[in-house]
């Protein structure tokens, strides 16, 4: 469209009349990051700013702020909200929002979507503006939208959102393109989805990066509470689908204690460089969530196992069976499970239900698991 839709041939503000457009399911996510400090996100994950409960309070404003877009944006029209979610990552210095909106109606839910992550942004800084007032939020930008005459939108990988984003260990970049945060996480940018695991341009670099994290683990504190959570899923990388298991994932380790790097997410063509992502700095533990199916591009179990120094097959074996009692289907899982020098690395689905029974099997195993990996535990 070459055209302002809500300009009028005379140059005159006008709201659009949709009343001829058919109703159609609309759904929009958006994304934007708050830019502080370390001391800041380290804050706000362990529920420790002056304004307590920030997280909670931010969700809450970004989607009453999605509730009352046309109140706020003059030409916006009045729609019947299905869902509005706002999710939250963090990287070393920044905290990512998402923000998901849906109807089912004859217009967009984009401004909705928009709204939420800027009145959620402001509402962080707000809460953080007591320790950080220098805080800055960055890259409101509208990521994907579906529905409509023009179908399913993706933004261009071409139009970065932001030029001058802080650098974080958490996010990745190639060829100067900052991948877009997604679903509370950081989205590196998806590979071209004919190159297998074996044939990946990262792979070098990949098993560089893993020899350099197993000479770090020499030097790892005992007993450190580390994990990163990585996230293969092609859709996700490339914004196109909003992942949920990531985020799950990291609430539930910082709940046991764990300094959580993550969701990184990665296309499944890339998974050998996620992992080499996850395993810098030695952490005690990685969890992978998604390509472990029978899906030719499915390649997180034959890029974990290439890492392995030691199998843990007990521990995927738990999970498949956990998943299996409720769901036959859940059989088809290859994840692996084991040792990348004293870090466990688990294997996922990539589906709520298989990190939901992932989760019940590791939670009463983990600490003694750690504990034995580090030198320790009763073996008995």
């Amino acid at each position: 469209m070459s055209e302002l839709s809500h300009v009028d041939r005379e140059g005159r503000a006008r709201m659009v009349d949709v009343s001829a457009k058919p109703d159609t399911t609309r759904i929009a996510v958006a994304a934007g990051e708050l830019e502080t400090t370390a001391e800041v996100v380290r804050l706000v994950r362990a529920d420790g700013m002056p304004k307590a409960d920030v997280l909670s309070t931010a969700r809450l404003a970004g989607i009453a702020g999605a509730k009352k877009t046309s109140e706020l944006i003059p030409l916006c029209h009045q729609l019947a909200l299905s869902s509005v979610k706002v999710e939250f990552g963090f990287t070393e210095t920044t905290i990512t929002i998402e923000a998901s909106a849906k109807t089912t109606g004859p217009t967009g839910v984009e401004m909705e979507a928009l709204t939420a992550v800027a009145v959620a942004g402001l509402t962080l800084h707000d809460m953080v503006k007591a320790v950080d007032p220098a805080a800055v939020l960055n890259g409101v930008r509208l990521v994907t939208k579906e529905g409509g005459k023009h179908g399913h939108w993706v933004r261009p990988e071409a139009r970065p959102a932001s030029t001058e984003a802080v650098e974080a260990p958490a996010v990745a970049e190639s060829g100067g393109t900052v991948g877009i945060s997604q679903a509370a996480g950081s989205v590196a940018p998806a590979a071209d989805a004919a190159v297998g695991v074996s044939e990946s341009p990262h792979a070098a670099e990949s098993r560089s990066a893993v020899a350099d994290s197993r000479h770090a683990m020499n030097s790892a504190p005992t007993g450190s509470r580390t994990a990163a959570v990585v996230v293969a899923s092609t859709g996700a990388a490339a914004g196109s689908r909003v992942d949920t298991t990531g985020p799950v994932l990291t609430e539930w380790l910082a709940a046991q204690g764990f300094s959580v790097r993550g969701p990184l997410v990665y296309a499944d063509a890339d998974i050998t460089a996620g992992l080499a992502d996850a395993l810098t700095g030695a952490p005690s533990l990685v969890i992978t969530t998604g390509g472990t199916g029978a899906s030719p591009t499915d390649a997180t179990p034959e890029a974990t196992r290439a890492l392995l120094d030691r199998e843990l097959p007990g521990v995927a074996d738990a999970i498949r069976q956990r998943g299996t009692a409720k769901f036959p289907l859940a059989a088809l899982s290859r994840g692996v499970a084991g040792l990348v020098g004293s870090t466990v690395v688990v294997n996922l689905p990539g589906s709520p239900g298989g990190v939901k029974d992932g989760i019940a099997v590791l939670e009463p195993l983990l600490d003694h698991l750690l504990a034995q990996v580090a030198g320790g535990g009763n073996h008995e």
